[in-house]
Order: C-alpha cells, then sequence, then structure tokens
C-alpha cells in the first residue's frame, strides 16, 4: 500500500512538471495532471490539498537536494563546508535546465500570487541566514578575515541566483557548473585569513 501511494504521488509529480512546463500553471488544471498520470481526483486530493500546494511541493523538492548538500557539510570547516556544498552543482545545474519554463513559470506565479511568493521567499531568506551565520563561523574560528557576514552573505545569493539564472538563459555560454565551482574557490579565496 505504502508503495502504491508513494508511485502515486511521484506520477503526479511528473506529471505536473511536464504540463506546468509546456502549458504554463493556469493552463494546467487538476483534471488534466489527473488524466496524464493516470490517477483520479480522489487520489490526487489525496496527496495534495490543492494544485498551488502541489506547485510548492514541486520547489520543495528541488531545494531539498541543496539542503541535502548542506546537512552533509555541517561537521566541516567554513572553507570545506563551502566547497562540499560544490558538490550539489552539477544536480542544481542540471535540473535547473531540465525545468526551465517551469522555473520561469514559478517566478511569473510568484509574482500574482502572495501565497507562493511567500513560500518561494522563504528558502531564500533562509540560504541567506545560513550564510550570514556561516561566514561568522568563518571570522570566529580564524579562518575568514573580518568581514561583514550579512553582506556577504547577500553577495553569495545575489551572485548564485544570477549565476543559474545565466545558465538557464544561455546553457551553452559557459561550462556552468565550472563557473560555479571556480566562483566558489575565488570567493574562498578572497575570505581566507593569510
Amino acid at each position: 500500500m505504502q508503495q502504491r501511494s508513494e508511485e502515486t504521488h511521484s506520477k503526479i509529480m511528473e506529471s505536473a512538471i511536464k504540463l506546468f512546463s509546456s502549458r504554463g500553471y493556469n493552463a494546467s488544471s487538476v483534471d488534466d495532471i489527473c488524466k496524464d498520470a493516470g490517477i483520479s481526483k480522489g487520489a490526487f486530493y489525496h496527496h495534495f490539498e490543492s494544485k498551488q500546494m502541489l506547485f510548492l511541493a514541486l520547489l520543495d523538492g528541488w531545494l531539498q537536494f541543496i539542503d541535502n548538500a548542506i546537512e552533509a557539510s555541517k561537521d566541516q570547516t567554513v572553507p570545506e563546508t563551502f566547497m562540499a556544498i560544490t558538490e550539489a552543482f552539477p544536480y542544481i545545474f542540471k535540473t535547473a535546465g531540465d525545468n526551465l519554463p517551469m522555473f520561469l513559470e514559478f517566478w511569473m506565479i510568484a509574482s500574482r500570487d502572495k501565497k507562493i511568493w511567500d513560500a518561494g521567499i522563504a528558502p531564500y531568506r533562509r540560504y541567506q541566514k545560513y550564510f550570514t551565520s556561516l561566514i561568522k563561523k568563518g571570522v570566529d574560528e580564524g579562518s575568514f578575515v573580518e568581514v561583514d557576514p550579512d553582506l556577504t552573505s547577500r553577495m553569495i545569493i545575489s551572485t548564485a541566483m544570477g549565476m543559474l539564472l545565466q545558465s538557464l538563459l544561455d546553457p551553452k555560454g559557459a561550462k556552468w557548473e565550472k563557473v560555479a565551482r571556480d566562483s566558489t574557490n575565488l570567493l574562498i579565496n578572497s575570505l581566507l585569513k593569510k
């Protein structure tokens, strides 16, 4: 029974990605998702209270990989933590590229829907807070020079989001994983206490 429920959940998610990417969020109804997934509406509502909650679950699923990379690096020095996080870059860039239409759709919908905007901005704020505390820890442990942790974390988030957007708009313009790793190395080296 549990396996069947997990399979149904996965079918819904896969159908939603496909339909949101090809038709758009507003043009994809719950009926369309159910038909594409081969499930009943009752099964849909057993897993998601609304199409909006499904949309947010897709975002959360993508962010979970980033969260896992952060969690896996928690017992390392701050410079090691930053480099460990780069291990998530291949997944981030591949899935972002695969889901470009859905990401663009997400930002369009978020700009018009406060609940989606609030849910979308929450991870941004969480990562900004995490990087602020990580940089502060680096300064406190003597790995990093004195810097403003809040300003530095905002720079990191801005760079990461800008790089992700560039990779989506111009996927063949650079080897984005390498650019991301090299940028992280440049950042770490500029912060390291000599």
